[in-house]
């Protein structure tokens, strides 16, 4: 398949100008260099998307660069033994939208070594409904239950959750056999996050508790938002439970004492998706393309959109507006 000589695509500068962003004419010479190429079927809008494409939070390490973290798309040139025209792909993080051209863009060109086969089990819009976020929270239960989580343990609360990776973590652990309690702000969405598979929605004064220790009411959990909610999560874990950090949402910093680790055995597990180990990443698609894959994605997808949506996108998105996922479509 012949690439046009230029096409569509979000592209973000910083420089005399000012930082900005938006629809340009790229070439595939103006893009970095890479083994395969991809004509772009969806993305996805992601909370770093949003920073880095206003310019919010400093995502980007070069400029100027292609926004979006997440692709899935099919081959159209490759010079990897790997991969043939024709082929259904995904990449997530891996540099993407940070120091690589990402996935807002009609074609990508891509490293090999991060490119991933669609999974059997998954469409291109299924891989995008997941993307980074559901790759987040699965790769969170990865590393709890390589830690013996198990659901006898109690529910996982899930903070953070009308957002992309906490509606999805609802989803994804309900499929894996736990019990999920969802906290959130937004009381007015507690029956969306009930149809995720949440058993019981808790306001955020749930982790509220300025103790160190606290009565047991969790088996574990995920946390994407820091600072007071995460301390309060791990006083009230369970003894070996565990918890996996993976956003900042609310804050960056946490005050807490080592009480739960050294009285409860509690384990406080860092989710960083973006650097992921190939061998983890290709175990990670696996699963949530088989057991571990929610049968309600297109209830989690609650926009579609197209590029030149995504400036409202993010403006929604920094301002607290976001519920489930976004899929762009290209």
């Amino acid at each position: 398949m012949t690439v046009p000589a230029t096409f569509r695509a979000f592209r973000i500068h910083d420089d005399v100008d000012g930082y900005r962003s938006g629809i340009e004419a790229v070439s595939l010479d103006e893009l970095n260099a890479g083994e395969v190429v991809v004509k772009t079927a969806y993305s996805s809008v992601n909370y770093k998307d949003a920073l880095a494409g206003t310019g919010k939070g400093k995502i980007l390490r070069r400029f100027p660069l292609v926004g979006g973290i997440d692709i899935a798309g099919h081959v159209v040139a490759s010079t990897s033994p790997a991969f043939r025209e024709g082929d259904a792909v995904l990449v997530t993080g891996s540099g993407l939208s940070e120091a690589r051209d990402g996935g807002y863009s009609e074609y990508a060109r891509l490293d090999a070594r991060w490119v991933i086969p669609l999974p059997a089990g998954l469409t291109l819009r299924e891989a995008m409904i997941l993307g980074t976020a559901g790759f987040t929270a699965a790769l969170g239960l990865l590393r709890m239950t390589e830690n013996r989580q198990a659901p006898d343990l109690g529910p996982l609360a899930v903070t953070g959750a009308t957002g992309g990776v906490g509606s999805l973590a609802i989803a994804i652990f309900r499929k894996a056999g736990y019990e999920v309690h969802a906290i959130s702000g937004k009381p007015e969405h507690a029956d969306y996050l009930k149809s995720l598979g949440a058993s019981e929605v808790l306001g955020r004064e749930a982790l509220t508790t300025p103790r160190p220790m606290d009565s047991v009411r969790f088996g574990g959990g995920l946390d994407n938002v820091g600072g007071p909610m995460l301390a309060a999560l791990l006083a009230q874990t369970a003894p070996y439970g565990n918890v996996a950090s993976c956003g900042l949402a609310a804050s960056h910093e946490l005050h807490a004492t080592v009480m739960p680790f050294i009285i409860r055995g509690v384990s406080l597990l860092g989710v960083a998706s973006a650097g992921t180990a190939r061998d983890i990443r290709d175990e990670v698609w696996r699963r949530l393309a088989s057991d571990w894959k929610p049968g309600n994605l297109d209830a989690i997808c609650t926009r579609e959109a197209s590029l030149d949506d995504l400036p409202a996108v993010f403006a929604s998105m920094l301002a607290g507006g976001s519920l489930g996922r976004t899929v762009v479509q290209l």
